[in-house]
């Protein structure tokens, strides 16, 4: 516990940390991404995938309690630097612009967004709240039903989007922070991130949209 404690100190471990729960959040965004693909499979294939995932409640606990550890060390450790960042700023001097991608620029403001809808979308469409005609266990029908307005399906859409930036931007820094790419080989492995984080961007946006279109009814 001292050493990490130790580790959490120094802004080089902060960064580590930050890398690694953020690398942890995606894996786990991936796999949602795939889970939600089987509502195009119809409410059998999407329904037995969650009823899967409940007959085998320890093993769920215990992802959901990394995924809760992980968020939290991500936050903190998101704020924290930052924190670190304005205090070491000269207070009278204006900084340098430098260039900046719309991804860099909006990581801490869609960061907190992320954080919001992610509540809101647990207590949506797990906890059933702000949800009307909310059956337990009836994941399809929930989705379907949950998404039909469209102010609802295009907060979906929006925080997709969000996600897509934030994993661009997030997936690159972490490469860098964790020493994987160094400068050279991570701008030529921008692409594959870029590629990546479209996609999960597009998987997650199709559910929202398939609903508003009718092709999930």
């Amino acid at each position: 516990m001292d050493t990490l404690a130790r580790f959490w100190r120094s802004t080089v471990g902060r960064k580590a940390l930050v890398a690694v729960s953020g690398l942890l959040l995606w894996l786990w965004v991936v796999l949602h991404v795939a889970g939600n693909l089987t509502l195009f499979s119809g409410p059998a294939a999407a329904d037995g995938y969650a009823a899967a995932l409940r007959r085998a409640p320890a093993a769920l606990w215990a992802v959901r309690v990394a995924l809760g550890v992980a968020a939290v060390v991500h936050v903190a450790g998101v704020v924290s630097l930052a924190c670190a960042g304005r205090a070491a700023r000269p207070r009278h001097r204006t900084p340098a612009r430098r260039a900046s991608t719309v991804a860099a620029r909006t990581m801490r403001a869609g960061g907190a967004l992320l954080l919001a809808f992610v509540v809101y979308h647990l207590l949506h469409l797990t906890g059933g709240l702000f949800h009307p005609g909310f059956l337990p266990g009836h994941v399809y029908d929930n989705v379907v039903r949950g998404l039909r307005p469209t102010w609802v399906a295009s907060v979906y859409a929006t925080a997709a989007a969000l996600l897509g930036l934030h994993l661009f931007h997030g997936l690159w820094a972490a490469a860098r922070s964790l020493g994987v790419w160094p400068e050279r080989a991570a701008r030529r492995g921008r692409p594959v991130v870029a590629l990546v984080s479209a996609a999960v961007t597009l998987g997650f946006a199709s559910v929202p949209l398939a609903v508003l279109a009718g092709w999930l009814r």
